[in-house]
């Protein structure tokens, strides 16, 4: 008994997987690597559609920013769409 947990243990080792809770979780670099590429898209996603919104909402707000070459307006613009967007749909949940 205690020689094929043993064997069963060291096979999954072998594959790259481990035990959490009794679930087996894989341990690839790749899943890693594909959990922070997610993450830095939808991210860029959404500071993408905050923009296309800005530009739709305050384009005199973006107009200004970019002739005068200051970002700052539009980085505080771009975080106050986030933060109502966020806040609305946790409002909602």
């Amino acid at each position: 008994m205690a020689e094929s947990l043993a064997q069963n243990l060291l096979s999954e080792e072998a594959a790259g997987v481990s035990r959490v809770h009794g679930a087996l979780v894989h341990n690839e670099p790749g899943m890693r690597f594909a959990s922070v590429a997610v993450v830095i898209g939808v991210v860029a996603a959404v500071v993408a559609g905050a923009t296309i919104w800005l530009l739709l909402t305050e384009p005199v707000t973006v107009a200004n920013a970019v002739d005068a070459g200051e970002i700052s307006p539009l980085v505080i613009s771009l975080a106050e769409i986030i933060y109502n967007a966020l806040a609305t749909l946790l409002d909602y949940l």
